[in-house]
Parts: C-alpha cells; structure tokens; sequence
C-alpha cells in the first residue's frame, strides 16, 4: 500500500501548504540562529564580574576607567551602566530616567523578531490541520471520480494528507521551545539591567560621597 508512496507525493497532495510550512521552518530557525547569537553578544560578561570592576573603578574616583569598562564589553548591561555613568553629573531622578529609557531601548532589541518564532510556533498545527483537510478532501473527490478502489485507496489518501499535521508538529514543536527560551532568556537580561541600574546609582552617591 505504502511501497510508492513518496515525500514528492505528500508534497502533491499537501499542495501550497506544505511549501508555506517550509517557508515557516526556514524563517523559525533563521530567526532563533539571529536571535541566539545576539543574546550572546549582548550578555559576554555575567552581571556580578561587570560590576565588581565599575565598583573598583567607581569607589577609585576613575569615572574614565569605568566608562572604558562599559564601551570595551558592549554588553546590554553596560549599555545601561554606560547611560548612568554619563548622566552623573545629573540629579538622582534624571539619572534614573535615563537609565530606564535605555532599558527600555535594550529590551526593545532583544524582543525583536521573537514574535516571528511565536507565531510560526502557535500557527504552524492549524496550517498543517488545513493541509490535511484539504488532502482528505482530494483524497475523496478523486475516490468519487474513479468509483471504485476500496479501503486502501482510503487510507493511502488520509494517510498522506496527516504528512501535513506531522509537517505542522514538526515546524511547531522547536519554534515554541526557542520563543519559550526567548521570553526566558528576555526576562533575565530585564532583571540583571534593573539589577545594574541600581546598583550604579547607589555607587556614584558612594564615590561622590568619597570625593
């Protein structure tokens, strides 16, 4: 029943379908590979080593160090650092502003494209579904043309329009996992920079303090 049965012919019956869960597939994992190595560049160094170093620059009275610090590592949390740092010859609340907008900026980049994933992952089941449907539907129609053919018509046509739900399952499962790790990895960087924020701003009032 199965012994001509080829991916070509799921291909067939799927129709437009399985080509636009390809697309899916192909845009999910270009997206995770982008995303991936942009998180890892965006977090080289942990929180607690980058601010022991500002710390030891800070409570030195070199604002200069501490700066060159942030610029060298280019990390989303010297990003935040950097802005405070600059802002502070500022008053407490204006240096909290910026750092917040700048927060707010950082987290915009990390978010960016990730709601591709996780929609490729909520919607890839429903347009395998719709490929299976349609496939039931051929496989029946043509059964009506022919008039004859039997039960293992029947079940050769269902069996190779479901390729469209295994295709759907198959695009869906890893998309949902990396948008899953996404939001993770997202909350993560949102905590250390608020982390980092106020940890600078109570070490400049030290160091001004120091001076």
């Amino acid at each position: 029943m199965f012994k001509n049965f080829t991916v070509w012919e799921a291909m067939r019956i799927g129709g437009p379908v399985m080509y636009v869960l390809i697309i899916c597939s192909i845009l999910s994992i270009a997206v995770t590979i982008e995303r991936l190595f942009y998180f890892y560049q965006r977090s080289r160094i942990e929180r607690a080593a980058l601010m022991e170093m500002i710390k030891q620059a800070l409570l030195g009275g070199d604002m200069k160090k501490a700066l060159k610090i942030c610029a060298d590592i280019r990390s989303a949390n010297s990003s935040v650092l950097m802005v405070g740092l600059h802002a502070s010859n500022l008053d407490e609340k204006e240096i909290t502003e910026a750092i917040d907008r700048q927060i707010i900026i950082e987290t915009n980049d990390l978010q960016r494209r990730t709601a591709i994933v996780g929609t490729i992952g909520s919607t890839a089941v429903y347009i395998g579904l719709l490929g299976t449907v349609f496939g039931i539907i051929e496989t029946f129609r043509d059964i009506s043309q022919i008039g004859s053919g039997g039960i293992d018509v029947v079940i050769r046509g269902i069996s190779a329009a479901l390729v469209c739900t295994a295709a759907g399952l198959f695009v869906a499962i890893p998309a949902i996992i990396a948008y899953n790790y996404f939001v993770q990895r997202i909350n993560g960087f949102v905590i250390d920079m608020e982390l980092c924020a106020s940890e600078v701003v109570s070490l400049m009032k030290v160091s001004k303090k120091i001076k």
